[in-house]
């Protein structure tokens, strides 16, 4: 379980930083839901430039390598409820490198979720 656990906080961190790095690469890239076909168009090929959106990308391949690879040796039933420790980081992350507002409503849903893989991951070592 340990490996486990250590394997998926480091795809965690690895997906939540990729998940920072494409925010900033879209918002900069400005709304594309205001955009007609050709802005799209052009948006998509100054993505493909973009070292924000490449380096964002790159590590959500990470993430995605290494849950694969927990996927390999552990249960679904554990090893998904292991995931929602990303709504943490990623709050952490928004609120601290984005300058987005995390309220104390979201803090205590977020801590509810945690305490709620806790159970999950307590239940896994003990059968």
């Amino acid at each position: 379980m340990l490996k486990t656990l250590v394997v998926m906080l480091i795809a965690i961190t690895a997906g939540a930083v990729g998940d920072i790095f494409l925010t900033q690469g879209m918002k900069g890239a400005g709304d594309i839901s205001a955009m007609n076909l050709r802005q799209i168009v052009d948006t998509v090929f100054k993505a493909l430039s973009n070292w924000r959106l490449i380096l964002g990308t790159a590590m959500q391949a990470v993430y995605f390598g290494l849950w694969l690879a927990v996927l390999s040796w552990e249960d679904l039933s554990v090893a998904l409820p292991l995931q929602a420790l990303s709504y943490l980081v990623v709050a952490f992350l928004a609120q601290w490198y984005l300058g987005e507002h995390v309220g104390g409503m979201r803090w205590a849903g977020i801590c509810l979720i945690c305490v709620g893989v806790a159970l999950v991951t307590k239940s896994s070592v003990n059968v």
